[in-house]
């Protein structure tokens, strides 16, 4: 991965077309979302976000992606022990599978990261409670993105929020800062102490990730060269949005318009609509 050393803090205007990104990444991530049952290949969930993508003239973050091929999908799509980078491409979903969709969007240069997991048709209790997990433990790192607190005290949130749930987090891939790229600093990761750590100021944005696993936290690299994996085999989880430090609240860059119903599956409006934050 390629990264944009130092901090860059935003002005508000940089702040506003990122929200613009975000937008147009709600909405991908939600077409990607409205197109999950069983049968339907990985291929197809990335083709729904990115005609989103296209039709609200956004450039995508992903596609083309340096790594040790350029990446060649405009959304990653993980399934199951599959934690991220995830190529899309004719695997089939079956019925009780979880698929983690990641998606990253470019306005006038400026970009917007999230993600998010989801069930194919009924799942099992333990993977929904993965699931909700993972989720809460993105909100509860949100919840930290306030003036005078730390980088420490984001990763401490994750990290507590889903230990005291009996799942890992991943400790090779962390959240991070985004703007003019795709990663900036800071380097997030998914465990740490509060109170330690780069002081967050306004004007910083991060993209928060959460990537939890029910077994071990150790990961492999699959033999497509991107794909990351359980070394165990077990269910793993990812949420994420980019969020922009304020005077007064988290700015949840990666929501839909507050109230806007596009028919995205009830339990994911939270997610999607920025009810736990509001929308600045």
């Amino acid at each position: 991965m390629t990264w944009r050393r130092g901090v860059v803090i935003k002005s508000e205007r940089e702040l506003e077309l990122m929200r613009e990104a975000g937008r147009i990444n709600a909405r991908a991530l939600a077409a990607a979302v409205s197109v999950v049952r069983p049968g339907v290949t990985t291929a197809e969930i990335d083709a729904a976000a990115t005609e989103v993508l296209g039709k609200h003239g956004a450039q995508s973050a992903f596609l083309g992606y340096p790594g040790p091929y350029p990446f060649p999908a405009a959304t990653t799509v993980s399934v199951n022990d599959e934690l991220v980078h995830g190529i899309p491409s004719g695997r089939r979903l079956k019925e009780g599978d979880i698929v983690s969709v990641d998606c990253g969007s470019v306005v006038e240069g400026f970009v917007a990261d999230s993600a998010l997991t989801v069930g194919v048709g009924e799942i099992s209790l333990e993977a929904q409670r993965l699931i909700d997990v993972t989720q809460q433990a993105l909100f509860a790192c949100i919840a930290k993105m306030l003036v005078g607190n730390r980088t420490g005290d984001l990763s401490a949130a994750i990290q507590g929020y889903v230990e005291q749930h009996g799942y890992n987090v991943v400790r090779e891939y962390t959240s991070h800062g985004v703007g003019r790229n795709m990663h900036e600093d800071p380097q997030v990761p998914n465990y740490g102490q509060a109170g330690k750590g780069m002081p967050l100021r306004v004007g910083m944005t991060i993209a928060l990730e959460p990537m939890v696993l029910s077994g071990g936290p150790e990961t492999r690299i699959l033999e497509d060269q991107w794909t990351v994996a359980s070394r165990d085999g077990q269910l793993t989880a990812h949420f994420e949005h980019s969020v922009a430090v304020t005077p007064n609240a988290p700015w949840v860059l990666t929501t839909l318009d507050d109230g806007l119903d596009e028919g995205i599956l009830f339990r994911y409006n939270q997610y999607f609509a920025g009810q736990v934050y509001p929308v600045i």
